[in-house]
């Protein structure tokens, strides 16, 4: 199956949750059943069956859900999923709140990201708290889409104001972290 979602035979086009995606960081066809991913692959095969020109340039597997008042997020790849594609990666993980600490209503949340060692690539993110913590995953699907690495997301311009975020946004420290955690190595392996 090609990017238009044309298969190996004439006038048969696939797309769905039947169908496997091209992820665009391990660089693997991978099994990610996602109504987002069924909708616009349905979108792309249309337009090309229609006799237009569309693409599916492929996903990163961002998803949230939310269990009773906890919010979980999730985009790229994992530490056991970046090692399978042939990674090596590296972790950082920052506890932070979801508001500004002094803020009424500041719940906890915890980021995970995960960059490749030596280059700092951003590979995967998780993030898993309370209200308003399951969205900042978006930020860290569009930094995977354009291959940013940590040290391009140490400054990036999120906006504040405390009832929605600390003035150091969770995303932020955790990039902070995770770029620190590429230095080290660095400097550990560099003679």
């Amino acid at each position: 199956m090609d990017q238009r979602l044309r298969t190996g035979v004439e006038g048969v086009w696939a797309g769905g949750d039947c169908v496997e995606k091209f992820h665009r960081v391990s660089r693997r066809h991978v099994r990610l059943p996602l109504g987002t991913h069924a909708n616009k692959e349905g979108r792309t095969a249309g337009i090309n069956i229609g006799g237009g020109y569309a693409t599916f340039p492929g996903v990163l597997g961002t998803a949230v859900t939310k269990i009773c008042h906890v919010e979980v997020g999730r985009t790229g790849l994992g530490v056991a999923e970046a090692h399978a594609a042939g990674f090596d990666p590296v972790t950082a993980v920052v506890d932070s709140t979801t508001r500004a600490g002094y803020y009424p209503g500041a719940k906890p949340i915890r980021t995970k990201l995960i960059a490749e060692r030596g280059t700092g690539r951003l590979l995967g993110a998780q993030i898993v708290g309370e209200e308003g913590a399951a969205k900042r995953i978006d930020v860290l699907s569009v930094a995977l889409w354009h291959e940013t690495p940590v040290e391009e997301l140490l400054n990036i311009d999120l906006s504040y104001a405390p009832p929605f975020s600390p003035l150091w946004d969770p995303v932020l420290i955790a990039a902070r972290k995770a770029w620190q955690a590429v230095e080290n190595d660095r400097s550990h392996t560099e003679p």
